[in-house]
């Protein structure tokens, strides 16, 4: 075998790097069976340092992944085609070059119409689709992001928030097949952050014509979100002041209510079952209620002597039972982790939707939360109180 074969392989491999005409490279045939590497899998790669190739080294049960520049990648490649690989296939834009050692020793190296005519697109991480464009002016006036646009170090996490619930929403918005001039209502709206970004996405992206109502108890919170619309100019965005369980609302298609703190969600959801809402969301926040009336006498009574325990599975309980109830009068509902608990502790979602073939309380739903309550010796659930239900 010619060494000399093989640095005429890599000066076509540096050449292409540095042109960017470079596509990939696969090599193959490794040379000893008992080797554990397959393959390696190589292509360019942006990386903040600049351009460099990526290397993908497949195993029988996992990859490897290194990245090179210039000069390290010809290294690698030189002892990779020496030691351990007996097959180079390069594509760049130019040609698709194969290389070949055969085991007496004789090389080949064969050069063939480019395959791809297109450089790759060499960005490191695929773009994210972002929901909500840092440069709105309600962002920088609610301090998320800077007068130039860019979104604050401190705030990254609140971003994320904003842009996952309303990926969520949106996702719900075209299954639960709404009109376009549909009413949203978010409940305890606090400082409208995601009253906001879902009606600039609702209008501004899908180009629906909603009429949002943000409702909270605090004046400064709504004289403030106010002045934002006007600015933004949101003319069919508004903020009142009022409180969960007594706020007047106008029917409200979408009811949201975001972290309203224990029976507050429960009020939430049963103003949304009142109002005939054909869409309910909440991300319930504390479980008090359930967790002081969590006394149960049988052996999950070991739950409740630790104290991390027992919330957590007051947690669960409370959801479950909220979850049912909305079952039993007509939702299709759902209940899952909308954001890591690495972005905030407050994770769970509720959704549900309401069926259109939904014509009285389905009974076996209401046994189903009577055999949780007595299973956990609970008196009672906020929720199925105001509906007037159980004991």
């Amino acid at each position: 075998m010619s060494a000399a074969h093989i640095e005429t392989f890599l000066q076509k491999v540096s050449e292409s790097f540095t042109a960017e005409t470079f596509v990939k490279l696969t090599l193959s045939n490794k040379r000893h069976k008992e080797a554990d590497v397959k393959n390696v899998f190589v292509k360019p790669v942006l990386l903040k340092q600049g351009l460099r190739l990526n290397f993908v080294y497949r195993h029988l049960t996992k990859d490897i992944t290194k990245n090179y520049d210039a000069q390290e990648s010809v290294l690698v490649l030189r002892d990779l085609l020496t030691n351990t690989f007996s097959k180079a296939d390069l594509f760049t834009t130019e040609a698709d070059v194969y290389f070949t050692i055969y085991p007496n020793g004789k090389v080949n190296m064969l050069n063939k119409k480019p395959t791809n005519s297109a450089a790759p697109v060499v960005s490191h991480n695929k773009e994210k689709k972002r929901y909500v464009p840092g440069e709105s002016i309600y962002l920088t006036e609610l301090g998320i992001t800077t007068a130039e646009g860019k979104v604050k170090a401190d705030k990254q996490d609140k971003y994320r928030q904003i842009n996952k619930y309303v990926e969520i929403l949106d996702n719900i918005v075209s299954s639960a097949n709404l009109p376009d001039d549909f009413t949203v209502v978010d409940m305890g709206a606090g400082k409208g952050y995601l009253t906001f970004a879902l009606y600039d996405y609702l209008t501004n992206k899908l180009h629906k014509h909603p009429s949002v109502q943000g409702v909270e108890m605090r004046e400064n919170l709504v004289q403030l979100c106010n002045d934002i619309a006007k600015q933004s100019g949101y003319d069919k965005l508004q903020f009142i002041q009022g409180t969960i369980d007594t706020a007047e609302l106008p029917h409200a298609d979408m009811l949201i209510a975001l972290h309203a703190c224990d029976i507050a969600t429960d009020e939430a959801i049963y103003r949304g079952i009142q109002a005939n809402s054909k869409v309910i969301v909440c991300a319930p926040c504390c479980h008090k209620q359930v967790r002081k009336a969590l006394h149960p006498q049988n052996e999950l009574s070991a739950i409740t002597k630790y104290g991390i325990l027992e919330e957590r599975q007051a947690e669960i309980l409370t959801d479950t039972i909220r979850a049912l109830l909305m079952e039993a009068y007509g939702y299709k509902t759902k209940v899952f982790e909308f954001i890591s608990t690495e972005h905030t502790p407050k994770n769970i979602l509720i959704v549900g939707v309401k069926q259109t073939d939904f014509k009285e309380v389905r009974k076996e739903k209401l046994e189903e939360v009577g055999n949780l309550k007595k299973l956990f010796d609970l008196e009672y659930h906020q929720l199925e109180k105001l509906l007037g239900i159980g004991a």
